[in-house]
């Protein structure tokens, strides 16, 4: 994913809206939690593409 998807301004504006991570547990600690600046731009790209939840190319966004 492009990294111009979240600029700066608009991160300065949503991460102090956004409640902070839980601790992990160590015991069943379950899937590594995704970084939230990356979450936010895969619902940016589907939004800004309209491509469909279960077709956008896996990988990290930038």
């Amino acid at each position: 994913m492009r990294a111009d998807l979240v600029p700066d301004d608009l991160w300065a504006r949503v991460a102090p809206l956004l409640p902070p991570a839980p601790e992990r547990r160590h015991r069943y600690c379950g899937r590594l939690r995704v970084p939230d600046r990356t979450a936010l731009a895969s619902i940016v790209y589907v939004l800004r593409t309209g491509i469909a939840w279960r077709e956008p190319p896996s990988g990290q966004a930038a």
